[in-house]
């Protein structure tokens, strides 16, 4: 009877023993890395711009984002940006870089990185380890770099497209750091957005040509090419990489402008139209007059496989309905 009863109770254990091993074996075999939803590194204009954009967007209404920066320093004011608030929410959550590689457990679906070279001792080893530490290991995402149209060899008034040569990264060191940036990022699976000179109302070369050059004069010829791209729009390209995702964008070079190249003198003749600068005269321009003319961006490729257009078509626009 006794060994009756410890076989019926035996009977009785397996299937809660089968199930305890199982239940083992799943936890243990189970992924270290729990797959976040949108990481952006960097959160200045135009990463403060994205996160906003991607909260507001009805295509990204069920992600979360994280904002990474350096350091905790901008925290309540990018808060403050983006949520009107002091507090994260349940959609949206600042942390230092420090703090997320922290946690080993966390990897993000899709990660932009729109920090700038300036805070970084190395920026293309960065760039390599935001994709390697911050990105899902499955790749199903995307992993957006926000590059420079400075990049493109052209200077004497050509055309340049996405295919265009860029400058030699070893005898032009400042363009280097985003070329070299550039390959870590598009080897690893992901790609760059080559963005023509960003600006706002009160940022980029019209507000320092018209209040800080008054005396000194503007180096370069005043008909110099500029191509330009207002923050918003710098931000909403981004956010157009993020939703053709990686069957279009994985490997890939982009190049992003409003499609109206403008000069020198004409970004200052722009500007001074806006009440904000109408006090203002128009600055020197030095020259030499025979220097070199710049560059024209041409991005239809992009624009097209991005199925991307900027809100604001032209600076003059821009500055004309401020």
């Amino acid at each position: 009877h006794i060994f009756t009863m410890v076989s019926a109770s035996a009977m009785l254990l397996s299937p809660l023993l089968t199930l305890m091993q199982a239940s083992m074996a799943t936890a243990f075999s189970a992924p270290t890395t729990a797959k976040a939803d949108i990481a952006v590194v960097g959160c200045g204009v135009l990463g403060t711009s994205l996160c906003k954009q991607l909260l507001s967007h009805p295509d990204f209404a069920t992600r979360s984002i994280t904002a990474i920066t350096k350091s905790t320093a901008r925290h309540d004011d990018i808060r403050k940006q983006v949520l009107q608030s002091d507090v994260d929410s349940d959609r949206f959550v600042v942390k230092t870089l420090d703090d997320v590689l922290e946690t080993s457990s966390l990897a993000f679906q899709d990660v932009v990185f729109c920090a700038p070279p300036s805070g970084f001792d190395n920026y293309p080893s960065a760039v390599k380890e935001a994709a390697e530490k911050l990105w899902a290991a499955d790749k199903s995402g995307s992993f957006v770099f926000t590059s420079s149209g400075g990049v493109y060899e052209g200077l004497d008034g050509e055309t340049v497209d996405e295919s265009s040569p860029t400058l030699d990264p070893e005898t032009n060191p400042r363009s280097g750091r985003m070329i070299y940036a550039e390959q870590e990022a598009i080897a690893l699976g992901g790609c760059a957005l080559r963005l023509a000179g960003l600006y706002t109302l009160e940022r980029g070369a019209h507000s320092y040509w018209l209040k800080k050059c008054q005396e000194t004069g503007v180096q370069g010829r005043e008909d110099g090419i500029v191509n330009l791209l207002h923050y918003d729009d710098a931000a909403s390209a981004c956010l157009a990489a993020l939703k053709v995702g990686p069957t279009v964008n994985s490997k890939r070079t982009f190049l992003i402008s409003d499609g109206n190249p403008t000069t020198r003198k004409g970004i200052c003749e722009s500007a001074l139209k806006c009440a904000s600068y109408s006090q203002y005269a128009m600055p020197r321009f030095l020259g030499p007059e025979d220097g070199l003319k710049g560059k024209i961006y041409d991005g239809s490729k992009s624009d097209d496989a991005l199925q991307w257009k900027p809100k604001y078509d032209s600076f003059d626009s821009f500055m004309t309905s401020c």
